[in-house]
Order: structure tokens, then sequence, then C-alpha cells
């Protein structure tokens, strides 16, 4: 019977299925070539582009293999691709994936499983024991800067090229190492603690010996478990038992799929009659389940009891399902382990998060290679100066060494304290409690900004539904005639309780349903009121629970019949905001939902009666369905009725005709409400009867069994009674609005991904103006080949400045075939809304627009399904919501409210990519200066190739002498906090990465040379007769010139950099006493020393101070003009 349902072909050709899906799959594996997919022109008459049809299949596969592939693509890159493809070819051969089967699992036999399944072990760690050195070793040396300082460190072993002590080449990259081993040893050590603790979670297994306590990860494919109330489910089960009357109980998935609210699962009905728990191993039964997958939400699998007569067979469902990591709300239940381990659809949507690495430390990863050339050039120079006589190649290399301070070793180590320096202020910043950076190498990033990709509920609005409006077709009700309806509820029950039901006849009597033969009746108002509160308050998913308050023992069965219905002790619980706020208004207008289990509910009336209703099919929302149903029978009257209610789209063509419902529903989407229509149909007991035997058997088929299933369900949906239309409005976070503007003001472009539907995302996006009023919306058409995107795509490239608004079935279109096209369209747009997007889809997006732009991406979210996005975006900031807290733990920073972005982005980012970038090139400035005097004084000691300073002098020229005033860049900011927010304008200016550009290099690179060049000539001009002399004046010259830069650079003092100041340099004064093997103390202490150090200083620092006099007075940058 099952597999006679008439189903629609979905498409008859093969041929075009296995390519659709092959490009699917391929979509994102040409990475590294520009993915312009077509070379087709966009703009093509409608004649001309079905002409074209023949080339469907054939376009974007030819596209790749016509690129040349010769030996100039070989050098620029194409060696990269080819290295990347083998090296992938190698790691999938080592490491060649299981299949996923289907299984068949015998109830609590392990051993009669055909095949080996996964360990249930948790397993986060990155590293093992033999892994760990290695590893993290490669994390550090694949940056040019720190492989080039183990190169130089490692050359002191040989005694020809050996410069100087050990020491000062090893002690600061041991430091480093040593600082970041300790680091990921510890997140190491408290990664495997954690999984540890999850594997070493003891569960009662059920045996036919009785129960035995098991770890976690010794639980196997076909173990019975016994799971508690509030503990955690260790694998993927199917729900036989539970300790609830109903056969049902809650779960929590907040750890899942992100949402707080109680899923209610039901246990398999053939194991929930069983007399006793034992009964489990009494019976012969079995569970087919299909092969793991990515979907928490489907599972497809039948129960099968052998040795009863005839044979039991029970379809399963999702509501039959416990996934693992979720925990047991209710009750204790007792579940068959499917699946385990690595298979489980918790573990099968980790994605795991890649080290993420910030723009700023690429741009100076690329200024060190430029140094890098510019050292060994230099050195050549010298080499060929020398004439390249004896052992040449020795003193080259020894050249090398000498100018290795070229390239400064403390330039990694200042950054990382910067980095952690500016995730304290981050964090201490009161005006955003609650702020977490949990990821402290990226803070530079929140300052280059330039496209923000945001969940839409939960983290622009506040997922809290308030009942707005009532609609009837003819009259509407709003918030402040709700009192209206109220009285209106109390009337007509008054008017079934005072009458007995068996005797009205009148046809406003609503107890009686007005299905006469005759023509209609106009009903009155207040019966029509009467059936749409009724109809809310049954057509729904939530189930009231009660607080129980536990009595002096302990028990708290007996404290039931107290606390029964008691309003102040009553929570609701659903899968949906929406519906717990449509039950919450049916009770604020005097109906109340007092109870519910799996096959009845009850409602209150006004006047404290209760109505049962049995509940015969329920019909679950989906996002493909659009709509969710409920059967009930009421228990008064025996009157069968179906209750529907969904969005407009998928009601329109279900409910009577009628002149109202598109207009309506209009009208409260442009208010900024979510609409949904109520609909009903009254069946007599053979029409339910014939579509019961129907329904359950296309429940129980295995092919196709959800199209099967849908297609019996529509046939109950036609000519459905239109009841009404309600609006609730989800209320938006505090201040979004002007945080919204504060970023558009900036030049950061937001794009917002949800899994809502068109209608909802279109109106959030008008009430938080992330549309200005003024602004056109462009709504992309649904579209499912490749010619009805193209000509939606000329379509809406005809637009100018509106914003797009566009489903997710539709961009997957787009993307399949027009992907370059689009996306440059898109980037066009002020703003982009997608709809209906799958959390894949989200990180797709993201990935998406770094790989076309080539701009800086912030993904921000609140939910479990919000993870993949900000972990795959430049920077991911996670809100600590409603929708528990899985997105701000996956995060590189957490936030408590949308509106703390602003004073993020504009202050902190500002802030940190500033002080970065004036760091990284002071501290290079450090290094070169010095080289430049190596340099000086090798070509006027005839290109020998000794160190000027040794020793201790260069480790604290590095260290002690300069290394806190440098440092105290970190507290330097150019305008304050305030101004930062109020002119979001300068943020723009970040963008273009002007602080840190090879001009600004450039222009460090002159001071350098200028200075070193003056210090060094000065001190060889004014020596008199000892070498010594020369190293005295130039270094006290360097360190005063070093010090006097730092001021010159600062542009807000903090007292904490005043005191670096004259502390390095008393630092300096105090060790002269010290340093007797490197200076004449006698001389230091006379005035010829004094005065010629002075000069020398002064000859080195005064010009810059005056040019940079003159440029703030003649050019002032932006930020400068409002300070001022």
């Amino acid at each position: 019977m099952a597999d006679s349902i008439p189903l629609n072909p979905v498409r008859k050709n093969s041929k075009t299925i296995t390519y659709y899906n092959s490009a699917r799959r391929s979509r994102y594996s040409l990475e590294d070539e520009p993915s312009n997919l077509d070379e087709m022109p966009l703009m093509m008459s409608e004649e001309g582009f079905e002409n074209d049809e023949s080339d469907y299949q054939t376009l974007p596969r030819a596209r790749v293999n016509q690129r040349q592939r010769g030996l100039g693509w070989f050098l620029l890159g194409g060696w990269k691709v080819l290295c990347g493809s083998c090296c992938d070819c190698l790691a999938h051969v080592c490491r060649r994936k299981k299949e996923l089967k289907a299984r068949t699992v015998w109830l609590g036999c392990p051993e009669k499983c055909e095949e080996k399944y996964p360990k249930n072990a948790i397993k986060n760690q990155k590293y093992n024991i033999f892994t760990f050195v290695p590893g993290v070793l490669y994390q550090q040396f694949k940056f040019f800067l720190n492989l080039y300082f183990l190169v130089v460190a490692c050359s002191q072993f040989v005694p020809s090229l050996k410069i100087g002590y050990l020491y000062t080449y090893w002690a600061p990259l041991g430091f480093v190492l040593a600082v970041t081993m300790a680091r990921e040893a510890v997140d190491e050590v408290r990664r495997c603690q954690r999984d540890k603790e999850m594997n070493s979670q003891l569960y009662s297994k059920l045996t036919v010996r009785g129960k035995i306590q098991v770890k976690s990860s010794d639980i196997q494919v076909g173990d019975l478990i016994i799971v508690d109330k509030n503990q955690r489910i260790p694998a993927d089960m199917i729900f036989l038992r539970t300790s609830e009357k109903n056969g049902a109980c809650f779960i929590r998935t907040d750890q899942l799929d992100g949402e707080t609210d109680w899923k209610l699962k039901v246990a398999v009905g053939c194991t929930q009659r069983l007399p006793a728990v034992g009964d489990l191993f009494s019976i012969s039964a079995y569970v087919y389940a299909q092969k793991p997958q990515l979907d928490i939400h489907s599972f497809e699998g039948n129960f099968t009891r052998e040795d009863s007569d005839p044979q039991i067979h029970e379809s399963l469902s999702i509501e039959n399902t416990l996934w693992a990591s979720t925990v047991v709300a209710s009750g204790t239940v007792i579940g068959v382990v499917i699946y385990t381990g690595k298979e489980t659809r918790s573990v099968l949507n980790t994605s795991y998060a890649k080290n993420k690495v910030g723009l700023l430390d690429l741009e100076l990863n690329r200024l060190t290679k430029a140094l890098f050339v510019a050292q060994v050039v230099l050195s050549v120079v010298m080499v060929a100066l020398q004439g390249f006589v004896g052992p040449w190649f020795r003193n080259l290399f020894r050249f090398i060494v000498l100018f290795s301070y070229i390239i400064p070793i403390s330039l990694r180590v200042n950054l990382d304290m910067g980095k952690s320096a500016y995730g304290w202020m981050i964090m201490k910043d009161e005006n955003i409690p609650g702020t977490v950076v949990r990821t402290s190498t990226i803070p530079e990033e929140l300052g280059r900004l330039v496209y923000l990709l945001t969940d839409k509920t939960g983290t622009l609005t506040q997922n809290e539904m308030i009942f707005k409006r009532l609609h009837l077709g003819t009259v509407s009700y709003g918030t402040d005639t709700m009192d209206e309806i109220q009285s209106h509820i109390v009337q007509s029950y008054a008017q079934v309780t005072s009458q007995p039901s068996s005797s009205s006849t009148s046809g406003s009597t609503p107890s009686r349903k007005t299905q006469t033969s005759g023509p209609k009746v106009r009903k009155s108002v207040s019966s029509r009121i009467h059936e749409a509160v009724k109809a809310i308050a049954l057509c729904h998913n939530v189930t009231p629970v009660y607080e129980s308050h536990a009595g002096v023992n302990g028990e708290t069965e007996s404290a039931e019949a107290d606390q029964d219905f008691s309003d102040d002790n009553r929570t609701y619980q659903a899968s949906s905001p929406d519906e717990v706020a449509l039950v919450r208004w049916t009770e604020s207008v005097g109906l109340t939902l007092v109870n519910r289990d799996l096959t009845s509910l009850q409602l209150k009336t006004p006047s404290g009666q209760i109505l049962s209703f049995y509940i015969l099919q329920i019909f679950p929302f989906t996002s493909e369905s659009k709509r969710m149903g409920i059967i009930v029978r009421e228990e008064s009257t025996g009157d069968i009725t179906f209750y529907m209610k969904g969005a407009d789209v998928a009601m329109a063509s279900i409910v009577q005709y009628n002149d109202w419902l598109e207009e309506e529903c209009g009208n409260m989407a442009r208010e900024g409400l979510r609409t949904l229509v109520v609909a009903k149909k009254s069946l007599s007991e053979e029409q339910y009867q014939d579509f019961e035997n129907r329904y359950n058997q296309a429940k129980l088929s295995i092919h196709d069994r959800a199209l099967k299933v849908a297609a019996v369900v529509e046939s109950l949906e036609r000519e459905m009674e239109l009841l009404c239309l309600t609006g609730v409005e989800d209320q938006l976070q505090a201040d979004v609005r002007p945080t919204l503007e504060l970023l558009r003001n900036a030049g950061i472009k937001i794009w917002m991904l949800t899994g809502d539907k068109l209608e909802t995302a279109t109106c959030i996006a008008k009430s938080s103006h992330l549309v200005s009023r003024n602004q056109d919306i462009h709504v992309f058409k649904p579209v499912s080949n490749r010619g009805e995107a193209h000509l939606e795509l000329n379509a809406f490239r005809r637009k100018h400045d509106c914003a797009l608004v566009i489903s997710g079935d539709s961009l997957e279109v787009c993307l399949r075939y027009y992907e370059h096209e689009f996306v440059e369209l898109a980037c066009q747009c002020p703003a982009v809304v997608c709809c209906r997007c799958s959390p894949t889809q989200k990180a797709q997006i993201v990935t998406l627009l770094q790989q076309h732009t080539a701009n800086r991406t912030c993904a921000i979210g609140d939910g479990g399904n919000d993870v993949s996005m900000i972990q795959a975006a430049h920077c991911g900031i996670g809100i600590e919501g409603k929708e528990g807290k899985q997105a701000s733990l996956a995060a590189d920073f957490s936030i408590t409210q949308f509106k703390h972005i602003g004073r993020l982005l504009m202050v902190h980012g500002r802030n940190s990519y500033k002080r970065s970038a004036a760091l990284g090139q002071f501290v290079m400035h450090r290094g070169m200066i010095i080289s430049t005097m190596q340099a000086v004084f090798s070509s006027i000691f005839f290109f020998a190739s000794v160190p000027l300073y040794q020793g201790f002098l260069m480790v604290g020229y590095a260290t002690i002498y300069t290394m806190f005033p440098v440092f105290s860049l970190v507290l330097d900011q150019d305008v304050k906090p305030e101004m930062a927010l109020l002119y979001p304008e300068l943020y723009k200016d970040l963008t273009k990465g002007r602080s840190l550009s090879f001009k600004t290099f450039l222009i460090w690179v002159l001071i350098s040379v200028y200075q070193g060049g003056i210090l060094m000539y000065g001190a060889l001009v004014l020596f008199e007769s000892e070498f010594v002399h020369v190293v005295a004046i130039s270094f006290t010259a360097l360190i005063l010139t070093e010090l006097l830069m730092v001021a010159l650079t600062i542009r807000t003092w903090h007292w904490l950099m005043v005191v670096a100041e004259f502390f390095s340099l008393g630092c300096y004064l105090a060790s002269l006493a010290f340093l007797n093997e490197y200076f004449d103390l006698s001389f230091i202490t006379t005035w010829p020393f004094l005065w010629k150090v002075s000069a020398i200083t002064l000859v080195s620092c005064l010009p810059l101070y005056i040019i940079k006099y003159l440029k703030r007075k003649f050019s002032p940058p932006s930020y400068s003009k409002l300070s001022s």
C-alpha cells in the first residue's frame, strides 16, 4: 500500500542529476584557481540564452580544462597547487575513511553486530605524546621570521662563523619557544583532562545479570544504557523506555543545536508497554537504523519484534532518538545505542577550528622577507667591495650573521605581549562588561573589518516573542483591544456551561460545530473569536511544566495533587518561542493550557471548567512544509477536528478562497511582525479512519518515506476553513539600530544570514534599519536551474543601490553556475539578507567573501548553528544568549550584547591595529639602526666582519635599555574613545591598511639609515685616540636617540610611558659602572664625552622633530583635525 502512493518524479534525466551532484561537490575544490565559472556574458537576450542550452553540462568543466598550464603557470604558483594536491592525495590514502553503512542493531546484544564500530571516546586533543614537540615546532617555524632565527642561531656552532657569544642568539629564541610550548602544553593538558573526565563518566548498562556500571568510552553499539535526569546522553540511542507514565521525556539540546527550548521525545510503544525493565531481554527485537549522517533534525529507521505473532513493526523517526551530548531533563530513560564515537551526530557536526593568523602578522612576515633580501644584498655588497678575496663565501655568511639584527627576534616577543595587553584591556573595559577574549592572537583584526555577517534570531533580536495582533478578516485586534477578546471568551464559555450542550441548537453556541448542509450562515464575531482562540490553544507543540516541590519525605509524587494546575508554578516548554507566545496569549484571554501528554491535552476555561481533547495525530513543523498540524477529538462531543497553522506562503493554497489574507500579511510584515495563518477542518469518523490507515502504511515504507507521508497528509490539506491571522513581534536587542548605523557609517558592509523565513527576515531587516527606509529591496525570485538564475541575475544587475534578499536554495543555484558574477553583484549592495540558510551555507558564504574580495570578514552569532560561520570568518564574535553558550565558546571574542560590538571595533579594534603597527615598525627600526651602524663601521675598517658591539651590550640594547619605552607604545592612542565612536568614518581609513604599508616601512628604513649613519660617522669623527671611545660615544648616543624616537612616535602620553622612559635611562646610567670591559669609565665622566654625545644625538633627532612639526601643521591626518 505504502509503495503504491504516487510520487511525482523530481527529474527524469539521471545524467543531469549526477552532474549536479558532482558540480556541488566540486564547487569549493578549486580553491587556488580563480573561480570564474563562466566567460558567458551575463547580459544576454532570452533568445540567445535558449540557444545556449546545449552547453549547460559542459561549460564549467571546460572552463577549468582550458586553462594554460605551462612553465609560467608552474612558477607563478602552480607548484603550490601541485604540492597541495600531492599532499592531499597522500593524506587521503593514509586515512581513507571507512564507508558509513546502515545497520541492524539487536537489543542488548553488541556481539551480534556484523561490523566493528568506532570506540565511544571523545578526543579533542591536537597532539599526542609523540607529535607534541614536532607539531608545536612546525607551527612556530612555518613563519619565516622564526625559521630565520633558528638558522642564524645554529650557524653559531660553526667556529669559523661564530660572532660574539652563543647566548646572544640562543637566549631570545629559547625564551620565545619555551613560552609558546608552555602555553600549548597547558592548553593540551586541559583538553586531555576534559576528554578524560567525559570519557570516564559512569553509566548504568542493562545486562541479563542485571545492572552494571560502565565508562562512557566503553559503551558499544547494541548496549542498553540507563540515563538519569540531568545526565548527559553518552552516545546516539533509540529511546525504548522511560519512568514517566506518559511514555515520553524532555531533553535539553543546547549543546547540540544551540536551542535552549526543551524537546519532547517519545519511547518506542512496544518496549514502553512491557511490564518490567528486565523483559527487554526476554523479547527478540532489533532496530534497523539508516547510515550515520550530518542532519540532526531527521532520522529514519524501523523497530521490529520477531517473537510475537504476527511480528510487530514500528516506524522510528527523529522523536524516538536521543542524540549524544544532549541532557535528559525529565525522568529516567533507557535506550539502545545505535551510533558511537565518530559516528554520532554531535561529532559529525563538529568542525575543527583552524589556527587563525591576523592580517598584520602576514604583512609583518612579508616585510621581514624584504628585510632579509636587503640583508643579503648588503652582505654581498660588502664582500664585493672586499674584492671577493680569500674564503669570500665564509665572509658572506659572517656578514649575514653580523647584520642579522636587521630582523629583530624581539619583534615576535613584543607583538605577542602586546596582543595579550590588548586582550586584557578589552576584558577590563567597563563599558562592555562580560566581554571575553578567547583568541589572543588576532585583536588587530577588529580594526580592519569590511564585512560583518550576522545571525538574526538572538543576535539582532532578543528571541523573545510578544503577541501583538489578531486578525479575523473583518475585524482586527491589537494590544490595546485584547480585553474585548477576553470578554467574548468569558461570554461564549458562560453560554456553553449555562445551557446543556445536548439541547443547544443556536448557531452562535460554539460547542456545537456549525456544519450545516444548508446555506452558510455568517457567524457572529463572538463565535469566530472563540473558534480562533480555541484553535491557537490547541494547535501547537507546547507542554506545560510544573516545578515539583519535594515534600518532607522527598516524595515528589504526592505534591502533584496540590500543585496540579496552579498558574504561578507553570512554565511552558516548546521548540519555538513563537508557539510559547501564542499559548501565553490564549492564557491571558482566558483559555489556559494546563496539561499535556502524548495522547491528550486539557484546557481550562475562564470559569475553571476543564476541557479534554484526545490527540490523534501531530504533523510537526518543518522548514520544507512551513506549517504544523494536529488532529484532536473533543472528549465531551466526540467531534474530530484537524487544525493547522503555518506561514502565509504555505497556507494560502490550502485555505478556502478569501480576499484579505495576502493584503493583511503584507501589512503585518511591514510592521515587523511574524505572521501565522490558522485554519481548521472538521472530519467525520470514516474520513479519519481512512486517513489513519493510509498514513500508518506510508510511515512504515523504507524508500521515500518522507515523500509518501507528505503525500498522504496533503490529501487532508484541502479547502480548510480560515480562522484567523496572528502577528507576533520578535523584539530587537537593545540599541541595535544605532549600532548598525554606526557600523554602516564606518564603511562596514552588513550581511544578515538567517535560517528564518524570507518574510520575517525582510521585516527584521527593515525594523532594525539594516535596510534604510528609503532604500529599495530586491527580492531574488526562487530559481532552480541555470536559465532561471541567468535571467534573475540580469534583472538584479539593472537595479542600483538596493538591498538584496535571497533564499538559501536560490543562492545554491547561483553559486553553482555564476559564482563570480553573483558575488561581484552582491558585494555592491549596501546590505544583503540571506534567509533559510543552513549552518554549512553560512560558512560557505563567509569563505566565498574571503576568496573573492580579499577583505577581512567578521561573523557574529549566538547559537550552535552559527559556530561553523564564526570559525570560518577571519574574526568570530559570539553572543552569550538565550540559545546557550555554544557560539560564545567557539568564538574568538565573546560579548553579552550586540551593541557592544560598536565599541569593540571602533575603539579596541582601532587601538590594537594602530598600536601593533607602530610597535612592529619601531622594533624593526631598532634593529635597522644598529645594522646601519655596523655597516658603516665595517666599511670604514676595511670591510672586516667584526662586530661593533659585543656580548651584553647587544642583549642589553634589545632588552633592558629600550624594551620598556618601546613596549609602552601599546598604551598610545591617536583619538579618545568618545571621538572614535562619535566619528565612525575614521574607521574607514584603517581598512586601507595605511598604518603599516611598504610606504610607512620605507620611511622608517630611511630614518634608520640616516640616524645610524649620523651616530656612527659622528662618533668616528669626534673620537680622539682610542677605539673604546667610539663604542662609548656611539652606544650612549644610540640609547638616547631610541628614547627620544619613542617620545616622537607617541601621540597621547600616559604616565606609565614617562616612567618607562626615565626607568630605562636610569638603568643605562646605573649599568655603566659594571660595563668596564666595554667602556673606559674615566672617559665617560668627562665633559668632552657629554658634549659629543649630546651633539650627535641632537643632529640625529632634531631634523625629525622639525619634519613632524611641519607635517602636523601643513598636512595633518584626519584624526588630528578632530582631536584639536
